[in-house]
């Protein structure tokens, strides 16, 4: 299969490499890494007016009512700069389940900007992420209320509503609670901001169609996956670039780090990494769009290799660099925190190998 983007999607690339390239700098990216918020009213403004938190809402609700191929570009373009902010919470993920559960008047408030939404799936344990969720959803004196823990809600605590995932005596349901103000807590990844969400008992809307969600909630994290691998293709280009162009200028016994076999060696795996990585992705994204019959396959495949090879590769810029990589000032390390996570998020790559293996070998 020869893939190759169209025009408009080169030029929505163009586009957001020249925006990103002047709103967020380094110096912006590492501010935020020290805000509480992680991100300001008026860079996402600016992306709200671009159309970009639309970018995956259908035209009739107001959104640009593009792909996923298309969300690819973006997602590239923010990986190579460590995009600090929710977009990838609301923008993406948000807009993900929304559009599975039938949401639309979520879907236009989102693109709008009138609102930020998030996801609350994530709990502790080992396996599937979907499989993995323990909150349950009550209904009592005819309202419902959840109790449970989410320990992994991106941009909880200063998102305006949340999707959480609980279950119930149908299996798995769906919940809207408004304004969560989840607590902000400590993670690998400065630049993209984790709230824990505590329900105790806490009122919530059931929303979505009627039975069970599960089928939905794994095309839900299949896409997000797919987006999360695009961001990370994007932050590996960006660290090979970083490691190439200090080798060039680092002199040792006379002469570049470049020139030096082992260096050579290193930047080459990088790169085999990176081509690979980026195939994987741009077909999952593809088959998602099309809904190719190995669509999941393709999905799980994406995020199986593509973080495990993220962590190799800004692991070696950070080796590359020597001593100086392992300092603060060096970006290096922004791009391996936002490796390390990524893998983590929904699920670290060796689930995602075991669902390749459960779907190559027993197909349903």
């Amino acid at each position: 299969m020869e893939f190759t983007f169209s025009a408009e999607q080169d030029q929505l690339r163009d586009a957001v490499r020249s925006f990103l390239a002047a709103e967020s700098p380094p110096s912006y990216v590492r501010s935020m890494m020290e805000q509480e918020r992680g991100f300001t009213d008026q860079v996402w403004s600016q992306l709200v007016d671009l159309g970009w938190t639309g970018v995956l809402v259908p035209e009739a609700q107001g959104g640009l009512g593009l792909g996923m191929v298309d969300l690819v570009v973006l997602m590239e373009e923010m990986g190579r700069v460590v995009f600090p902010g929710p977009f990838f919470s609301s923008a993406v993920l948000a807009t993900l389940a929304a559009k599975q559960l039938g949401l639309e008047d979520r879907l236009a408030s989102l693109a709008s900007g009138a609102t930020r939404g998030t996801v609350a799936l994530d709990e502790q344990g080992h396996g599937d992420v979907v499989d993995r969720v323990r909150t349950r959803a009550s209904r009592k004196t005819g309202r419902w209320l959840l109790n449970g823990t989410k320990p992994v809600v991106l941009d909880g605590h200063t998102a305006d509503w949340v999707l959480v995932v609980a279950r119930t005596q149908q299996g798995i349901g769906t919940f809207l609670v408004e304004a969560p103000r989840a607590e902000l807590v400590p993670t690998w990844d400065l630049t993209r901001k984790v709230a824990r969400l505590e329900l105790r008992d806490t009122p919530a809307e059931p929303v979505g169609p009627d039975g069970d969600h599960t089928s939905l909630w794994r095309r839900v994290v299949d896409d997000a996956c797919v987006a999360l691998c695009a961001e990370l293709v994007g932050s590996m280009e960006a660290a090979q670039d970083l490691a190439v162009e200090y080798a060039k200028a680092r002199v040792q016994f006379d002469r570049p780090i470049a020139t030096f076999q082992v260096i050579k060696h290193k930047t080459v795996d990088m790169l085999h990494r990176i081509e690979l990585s980026r195939v994987g992705t741009h077909f999952a994204a593809w088959a998602s769009d099309v809904e190719d019959p190995v669509r999941a396959e393709a999905a799980a495949m994406a995020k199986a290799y593509v973080p495990e090879s993220a962590n190799e590769v800004a692991g070696e810029c950070i080796q590359i660099h020597g001593g100086v990589g392992f300092t603060w000032d060096c970006d290096a390390h922004l791009h391996y925190r936002r490796a390390k996570q990524n893998d983590l998020l929904f699920g670290y790559h060796g689930i995602h190998r075991e669902r390749v293996a459960d779907l190559v070998l027993n197909p349903a």
